[in-house]
């Protein structure tokens, strides 16, 4: 019985340590929203300061571009994504382009489709404070190009996919 209950013990304090590791990789898949064919898988992989973003959005118009952001929420059950709130901005800065040291948390700039209307993403954004501030969080793509300095949201336009960001192991 003793056994039993030092095994236990343990068992909670493995599990409480191992949730308590830092979040080192994240995944977002992007669903489209509204009458469109608009998803994608994104990675999100911290390294050193910075956040490693990669992956593909595929049902694009071939050539456009699109504003791409992380958004305040979770929660991408509106059908025009309203729900996932507004750019993710702990800090209170100006709107920004993905390079700009002082912008949005999640102004991860514009993606570009491919003559074949697929986005492939490689975005690296100074990330100093981690991860753990994306996850939960929603994941937007925009209709339009994101000028990079109009506030709040780049002149962006409507959102046309979301997703959540969660803890990945691979």
């Amino acid at each position: 019985m003793k056994l039993a209950a030092i095994i236990c013990c343990l068992s909670m304090f493995v599990g409480t340590a191992i949730s308590a590791a830092p979040i080192a990789r994240a995944l977002s898949i992007l669903h489209p929203l509204g009458d469109n064919t608009v998803m994608g898988i994104v990675k999100m992989v911290e390294e050193g300061g910075s956040l490693h973003i990669t992956g593909e959005v595929s049902g694009l118009v071939p050539g456009s571009l699109h504003g791409f952001h992380l958004h305040e929420f979770g929660d991408c059950s509106a059908p025009d994504g309203t729900s996932a709130g507004g750019h993710y901005n702990p800090e209170g800065h100006f709107h920004a382009g993905p390079k700009s040291r002082i912008r949005h948390f999640g102004d991860f700039g514009n993606l570009k489709a491919d003559k074949l209307g697929v986005a492939h993403i490689d975005i690296v954004v100074p990330a100093s404070r981690g991860l753990s501030l994306a996850y939960g969080r929603g994941l937007v793509l925009h209709a339009g190009p994101d000028d990079e300095k109009t506030n709040p949201s780049g002149n962006s336009g409507p959102r046309i996919a979301c997703g959540v960001v969660g803890i990945s192991k691979l």
